[in-house]
């Protein structure tokens, strides 16, 4: 299976590349789009700021690219972020490809106080849509991340970290998750399984 890494100058990249070699994949990371373009299955990933990135996707007319994809694309944290319409993050206008906005966490919810960024192991809930095949409600994911994605018409499973958020998003060829399944053990790999043999 071809299975290409968009390359933007957003770190992460060698956590992935490990998962993939795991499950007995390769991958090529490139921002050459006729390389995307011909890829059986796109990864999307992504720690990073999202004005930065975006800059750089445009500069190499990779927002123009990704958003014209036919094959199976996943997004990861910021890349998740970056695929959605606007985010507070330096007031970002983003890809498009989902109408939700990326806002900030707060830190004070209803009187408790929240470490921002939001970092650790939290379960899923309310799953549907076809990467969450073979998990169970609550199984536990990581995430490492100050902003998030507000629920909407593309949430296929919410966390709760003092108000709840979309952590995967699904739009026809086009998957996110917020947080990081390359580094969420057993479940994170059954995720990267599932999209792998879409």
């Amino acid at each position: 299976m071809n299975i290409a890494i968009v390359k933007y100058n957003a770190g992460n990249i060698r956590s992935v590349i490990y998962a993939l070699d795991r499950l007995g994949y390769t991958a090529k990371i490139t921002d050459n789009p006729a390389l995307l373009a011909s890829a059986d299955k796109v990864i999307f990933p992504g720690v990073g700021e999202a004005s930065t990135a975006m800059k750089y996707l445009r500069e190499r007319g990779l927002d123009k690219v990704l958003i014209q994809l036919k094959q199976p694309i996943l997004g990861i944290c910021l890349g998740m972020q970056l695929m959605c319409k606007y985010s507070e993050e330096r007031d970002t206008e983003c890809l498009g490809i989902f109408d939700e906005n990326v806002v900030r966490f707060s830190a004070l919810v209803d009187g408790v106080r929240y470490k921002v960024p939001h970092m650790g192991w939290n379960g899923l809930t309310e799953m549907s849509g076809v990467l969450t095949k073979g998990l169970k409600e609550n199984d536990y994911v990581y995430f490492v991340h100050s902003y998030f994605v507000e629920l909407g018409a593309h949430t296929k499973a919410m966390t709760n970290y003092g108000t709840p958020f979309s952590a995967i998003l699904e739009s026809e060829n086009y998957f996110a998750t917020q947080f990081h399944p390359e580094k969420s053990g057993d479940v994170g790999e059954q995720i990267l399984k599932n999209f792998l043999e879409l």
